[in-house]
This record gives structure tokens, sequence and C-alpha cells, in this order.
């Protein structure tokens, strides 16, 4: 196993009832980066999303097989699976905001974990929602129901409070899709701080993207692992694999 790797994945396939989704694939992720998953539409992008926090046992008729690795642990062994998963913020294509105001929603899970004074919850949700790039648009209106904001903003307010709990380990499934593009430029140079002290998974449709901030990237197709190399190597007119160079130059997707 690579010491340097945060997450190891190995010989992990998932059945969706008669349907393949992941096919036995291996991989590496390397502590605090920047790790891009792209693929075409039900390539299994979010389907290893799901299996590095285990809510893909919230999908009825999910079956896994083979093991992920953090820290050199196999996850399927934890038994405080809520406390796995405060381990790893999750961020999904749509913003998912609950009916509590903007404050409420960033201090929610620090609340919940308790031994945070008022003081301490101040310094959260502001660190939060400046990381999210979301403070300066929401500062006067703290008090403000969160499902309030617009699209975007709301989608903003899920990667502050993904972040409140301080994680591990950061999954991103599209977060740029209700998001214009220079709110998502600030996010992108957030996100290229936050490596520094997490280890952050992009799954993305926008290959540039992928581009962009990558330090490593996986393609995946069909649920299967095509490849998986340094961003600049997928990037390139050589790639080493057709099939990579075709679908990050455009020839399908």
């Amino acid at each position: 196993m690579n010491a340097d790797a945060k997450i190891q994945i190995r010989n992990l396939a998932v059945r969706y009832g008669r349907k393949e989704s992941l096919k036995g694939i291996s991989l590496d992720v390397p502590a605090n980066s920047i790790f891009a998953i792209i693929g075409p539409a039900n390539s299994g992008k979010s389907t290893l999303l799901k299996c590095i926090n285990r809510t893909i046992e919230l999908t009825p008729g999910a079956r896994v097989e083979g093991q992920v690795l953090i820290d050199g642990q196999d996850t399927a062994g934890i038994r405080d699976v809520y406390g796995l998963r405060r381990r790893i913020g999750m961020v999904f294509p749509l913003p998912v905001g609950l009916p509590l105001s903007v404050y409420d929603n960033v201090a929610y899970a620090p609340r919940m974990a308790g031994g945070c004074s008022r003081a301490d919850l101040d310094i959260i949700v502001e660190r939060c929602l400046r990381q999210a790039a979301l403070w300066d648009e929401v500062k006067d209106r703290l008090k403000s129901l969160g499902t309030m904001l617009s699209g975007g903003q709301q989608q903003r307010l899920t990667i502050a409070r993904a972040l409140s709990h301080d994680p591990e380990i950061l999954c991103l499934d599209e977060f740029s899709i209700a998001i214009d593009p220079v709110t998502t430029m600030r996010i992108e140079d957030v996100l290229l701080e936050l490596r520094k002290n997490m280890t952050i998974l992009l799954v993305t449709n926008l290959v540039q993207q992928a581009r962009r901030l990558g330090d490593a990237t996986c393609f995946l197709n069909k649920g299967e692992l095509v490849q998986v190399d340094r961003t600049e190597v997928i990037f390139s007119e050589r790639p080493g694999n057709q099939v990579t160079h075709d679908y990050v130059h455009g020839v399908f997707g």
C-alpha cells in the first residue's frame, strides 16, 4: 500500500440489483491533495463517493464488495458510522438546506457535537462562510432562513455546513452545477487552500475544472477504472490510453 495515501480503494465492486455500477476498481488517493474523478454519466463516480463515507448503505438493494481504507483502516469495520461520516464532508450536486437560519445551518453540526460556546460557534460560522465565499453576502442576514437564499448561495451554504465539523476528507459531487462561473472560480481558489489541511475528492463533469484543480485524476467509464495518474499526464496529448485521450479531448462524453 502507498504509505502517503489517505484513502485506499481495493477491488471495489458495487451492484444495484442486476446493474453493476463499479467493477472491481483499485486506486490510492494521496493525502492533502485534490483528487479529481471524471467520466461520462453512469460511470460510477457518485457511487464511489458514497462508498467512502458509507452512505451507500442507505441505498436499497446496493451490494458492496472490496475495501475502502482510510489511514489504513478498513471502514467496513468501523462501528461508529456517524463518527466516520463526521470525518468526511459531503456536498451533493444540488443544495440540501436545513429549514433553519443561515447561522444555524452552519452551527448545527458543531452544536450537536457539544462543547462549543456561543463565541466558539460565531467563529466557526464566520470561518466556514468565508471559506465557502458566502460571508460577504450573508453577514447581515445570518438570522434569515437559509432556504430563502438563491440556488447558488444555498449550494455555498451547503459547502460551509460540510466544513463546519473540520472534516479530514471533503467529497464534492459536481458542486458547481448550480453556481455561476465567477463564484465557481472563487470556490476553486478556496479548495486549493483547503487541501493544505484536508484531502478533497472532486467529482466533476467539467473536465477543465479537473484539469485546473486536480493533483491527480482518475477516469471512470461504464464502472471501470480506465486510468488514474497525475493530472498533467491524464490531460496530455499522450496519456497512455486512447479512451482517456478521446474523453478529455471531447471525442465523446
